[in-house]
């Protein structure tokens, strides 16, 4: 993509909110199918998983609804199967269930090319963040050891730091307060799943779609993204040309 077309997106983008200014400060990243490619290993833990309680969970049914707390994807889907309402703590354990199939999986690898976006990002003079739909400890474990260069525990954002998870704005309104930023032009959000991206713009945030997964283009970009690109490697190459447009 051209500068023009960056600082095009850019202009689009304060013209829709009324900000005068982009003055990006912090990168907010989801983690699955972001950070890591391990979206095929949470669509069999959440088929596997929830098989035990007679819920269907199809591999659409993952992907649609990645990115939201766990809880709030088991909660819907026995309503919508079972016309049942359960509380937080039944779906807690649920989800705990499809956790220990997840983790008793091969580790996922990181996407190719993060380490060195988020060199980049650094580089640039932003903080690397992590805002994800997760609250599970061996997650969080490993983002520190993976990209403990980039990132610190008080620049992670869980599921259990909000009460309404993705869409909703919260994860990421959380997110950008843990970054030290005062307002939405003050960051960037990077995301692959629909419930994120929409949370991503329902927080007034700059956001940028990479699609990692088997989604249309389309799916990303009707829930607003402002940005879409087709891997976490080419966002990497385009880093220094966008980044140049945003801080001019």
């Amino acid at each position: 993509m051209s500068n023009d077309s960056y600082q095009k997106n850019i202009i689009t983008y304060l013209k829709n909110h009324g900000f005068e200014a982009f003055t990006p400060k912090a990168v907010l990243f989801d983690m699955d199918g972001v950070l890591y490619d391990s979206m095929p290993n949470h669509v069999i833990a959440w088929r596997e998983s929830m098989a035990l309680f007679d819920i269907h969970m199809s591999t659409e049914d993952a992907y649609a609804t990645e990115g939201a707390r766990g809880v709030d994807t088991i909660r819907k889907m026995v309503k919508r199967q079972q016309d049942r309402d359960i509380d937080e703590q039944e779906a807690q354990r649920m989800y705990e269930e499809k956790s220990r199939i997840f983790h008793e999986m091969k580790e996922p690898p990181m996407m190719p090319g993060i380490l060195e976006l988020m060199e980049k990002i650094q580089r640039s003079g932003l903080s690397v963040n992590v805002v994800t739909g997760s609250g599970q400890r061996p997650l969080i474990q490993r983002l520190l050891r993976d990209f403990g260069l980039f990132l610190d525990e008080n620049h992670i954002t869980t599921a259990y730091d909000v009460k309404q998870g993705k869409p909703a704005p919260d994860p990421y309104l959380k997110g950008l307060a843990k970054a030290g930023c005062t307002n939405p032009w003050e960051a960037i959000v990077v995301e692959n799943a629909p419930l994120g991206v929409h949370a991503g713009v329902a927080a007034r945030i700059f956001t940028i779609a990479v699609n990692t997964g088997p989604l249309p283009n389309e799916q990303l970009l009707c829930e607003g993204a402002n940005l879409l690109f087709k891997s976490i490697a080419e966002l990497k190459d385009e880093w220094n040309q966008f980044i140049c447009e945003a801080i001019l």
